[in-house]
């Protein structure tokens, strides 16, 4: 890490009425990386999920502020977690997200209430779930999503642009609908989705840039993707138009373009059709032809090339929840996958059904088994 900043950690957690969590203290010496391991169902993952909602948006499952409730109490929650982050001046500080009985979200540091996308800097978050696996075989929507977490980390701002796009990108669709519109209007709306559109875009392209340089620090052990986006007007920043310039052309398109997308009933050209292509580089072959155990390969690989990332924007990596890391790779690939973390420097929060699966785990990391219980959800060491 870059002028000794302190690396970001979580130094102890606790739980209230979470998902499977009754209750949960946990104390993390020195913010050590921890393996969690036990049954399919026992809390693994519900533990990552609380930490996950630390970080702005709604968490590693995207899941409502209702879900996160113990059953069959539905009282408020919490999570909190002791938090050392070179955004800190103290040695540390208290993170706290939660609801109360009537539902109502609440975030905290040091007990003063703000805004979850206050908590984005210090708790910079970086998570990989099973979910994800099948990245490459899904919808483009699904990869712009996975793509725009990613830029989000970077640029906190990213989702309100996107959010602004949409609203005006409907709003647009709706009007095309009526022939007898406003054509200052839909102008008013191209420019709005224009600018937003060219901001995302250019966002996106930096992650790419950003995760194209670290990928190339990658060990020669663990397999590394060739990544690129397609679409408009992604295409006219790749080729060097600046963001002026591609936003005038790309608000020239969609007024030029208003017949056709009347005709479709959504707007045809924009940032909301991009999609995220990649190639393993050691076979030259497309994500989606590789084998189960290669795409995961790549998918990790493109997480730790973001981490690496995030280490050389922030002077300090950001905390990583990987929840069944291990599945679908030999002993060889773990031991790469572990290796990496290590060099990472790198807090790790890891799921697996077995404790061998974490047998080279990073040095120091802390061993322990999750049990479902009649009270809820209790950790074993």
């Amino acid at each position: 890490m870059a002028g000794g900043a302190p690396a970001r950690a979580a130094l102890r957690l606790r739980l209230a009425r979470f998902r499977s969590w009754s209750a949960l203290q946990l104390e993390i010496p020195d913010g050590a990386s921890v393996a969690l391991t036990g049954p399919n169902g026992a809390g693994k993952t519900n533990l990552l999920e609380a930490l996950s909602l630390l970080a702005p948006g709604r968490g590693l499952r995207g899941a409502s502020p209702e879900e996160f409730a113990r059953r069959p109490e539905r009282a408020g929650w919490a999570v909190e977690a002791l938090w050392r982050a070179p955004e800190i001046e103290a040695d540390s500080a208290e993170l706290r997200v939660g609801a109360d009985p009537e539902g109502r979200r609440l975030a905290r540091i040091d007990g003063r209430e703000l805004g979850r996308s206050a908590l984005g800097a210090p708790a910079r978050l970086v998570w990989l779930t099973p979910a994800l696996d099948r990245l490459f075989l899904e919808s483009p929507g699904d990869r712009r999503r996975f793509w725009d977490r990613l830029t989000l980390a970077f640029v906190p701002e990213h989702g309100e642009r996107a959010l602004a796009y949409e609203r005006a990108m409907r709003e647009r669709n709706r009007l095309l609908e009526d022939p007898r519109a406003d054509s200052r209007w839909l102008d008013a709306l191209e420019d709005e989705m224009a600018r937003a559109g060219t901001a995302l875009s250019s966002a996106r392209m930096e992650t790419l840039r950003r995760l194209s340089a670290a990928a190339e620090e990658a060990s020669e052990d663990f397999p590394v993707a060739r990544l690129n986006l397609t679409g408009l007007p992604e295409a006219a920043l790749a080729e060097g138009f600046s963001p002026e310039e591609t936003e005038a052309a790309f608000r020239r398109r969609l007024a030029e373009g208003r017949p056709r997308d009347a005709a479709a009933r959504r707007a045809l050209i924009g940032p909301h059709r991009m999609d995220l292509e990649a190639v393993y580089v050691g076979k030259e072959t497309p994500a989606a032809l590789c084998s189960t155990g290669e795409q995961k390969a790549l998918l990790v690989g493109m997480i730790l090339a973001h981490a690496r990332a995030l280490a050389e924007f922030d002077d300090a990596p950001p905390v990583l929840l990987l929840d069944e890391i291990s599945a679908h790779f030999d002993a060889g690939r773990r031991a790469a996958l572990f290796q990496a973390l290590a060099d990472l420097g790198a807090q790790v929060w890891m799921t697996g059904a077995e404790m061998r699966l974490f047998e080279a785990a990073p040095p120091g990391t802390l061993r322990l088994s999750v049990r479902e219980t009649l009270e809820g959800s209790v950790l074993e060491g």
